[in-house]
């Protein structure tokens, strides 16, 4: 992540996606929405390919095949648009045109190469991919969307993404089926209000960039590198507060976030909604409890050839704590 930094052409690639993204966003017409993926699309390709990596290799020619297959058929929709929105189906044609801005974020029923092709991403290119490359196809879905079809998309994500990270032990796969769980929470949001998506999503995209941070600092790829005793235990408990953060465990920031979005959801009668989601959301604080439970066991595994140096600022420790575990009372007092 530090080499990410300072390259002065991964800083102008990145410079170009964050453009890219805001020309979407202030865009008055589905063509200039379009031209802003475009230019997202070429400018995140070089950010992953590595020539000395063949995984990371794959997993760019897999995110062209798939970003340019969704292109293709959002051009042709935006094109005949008109045509569709005086369809008699009207339903099908709002299906169509939400169909591949799913596929562009990796969400159910297209999320298979999302979780095939994040073996192959660096950490930096997994928060990246996970939370900047999700505000476009979000933001363009509100502009035009049927509430029965997004209903069902957000039970089938809420439902993937914690069931399908119980059988992995890579961390980059399980915070992807994450990031597909937390989906549900932002589209519901969105359809709630834009403010609490955009609250949601900057929460999660803070929890998200510490625990990579984290995992990144120890180069930490499978939870079974967990199980050795050469981390302090100040970093596995770090680890331990933002992951059950993130999974929305009171009294930590995550839950904040959550607990908004389950009131507004009670208040328009979405009960079931809230349910499943609730539900989901249990079944990610197990999962990410089992990722951490062997590291406090006493039967660990002590490496005699690993040498941990503890390079990270103790005053960058300190900030986390307090967001992680202040982050709540304070924005409740906000709140209320």
């Amino acid at each position: 992540m530090y080499k990410f930094y300072f390259n002065s052409n991964k800083l102008f690639f990145l410079f170009i996606i964050i453009n890219s993204t805001m020309i979407s966003i202030s865009a008055n017409s589905w063509f200039g929405c379009w031209i802003g993926l475009e230019i997202n699309l070429l400018s995140f390709i070089p950010l992953i390919s590595n020539v000395n990596n063949l995984l990371s290799s794959e997993a760019a020619l897999k995110y062209f095949l798939i970003q340019s297959i969704s292109s293709m058929n959002l051009m042709f929709l935006i094109i005949n648009i008109n045509m569709l929105k005086n369809m008699e189906f009207f339903f099908l044609s709002l299906m169509l045109i939400n169909m591949p801005l799913l596929m562009k974020m990796g969400s159910v029923p297209f999320h298979f190469w999302f979780i095939n092709m994040i073996e192959g991403l660096s950490w930096m290119n997994c928060f990246l991919i996970m939370t900047w490359q999700k505000i476009t196809p979000l933001i363009m879905i509100f502009y035009l969307y049927n509430f029965k079809f997004l209903f069902i998309i957000i039970m089938i994500n809420a439902i993937i993404g914690a069931i399908g990270g119980l059988n992995s032990i890579s961390l980059r796969k399980i915070l992807a089926f994450s990031s597909i769980n937390n989906l549900s929470w932002m589209i519901s949001s969105m359809l709630i209000s834009e403010n609490l998506w955009l609250l949601y999503f900057f929460i999660y995209s803070s929890l998200n960039l510490t625990i990579i941070f984290m995992f990144n600092f120890l180069k930490i790829y499978f939870f079974n590198q967990l199980f050795s005793n050469n981390f302090k235990n100040y970093l596995k408990m770090m680890i331990l507060i933002n992951l059950f953060s993130l999974g929305g465990l009171p009294p930590f920031l995550g839950f904040f976030s959550k607990w908004m979005t389950i009131n507004y959801l009670i208040n328009y009668n979405m009960i079931f909604m809230n349910m499943m989601l609730i539900m989901t959301s249990l079944i990610m604080i197990f999962l990410y409890l089992r990722i951490m439970y062997s590291t406090f066991m006493i039967n660990y595994m002590k490496l005699k050839w690993f040498k941990f140096k503890n390079k990270l600022n103790n005053y960058l420790l300190m900030v986390n704590y307090f967001i992680t575990l202040m982050g709540l009372p304070l924005s409740s007092l906000l709140f209320f």
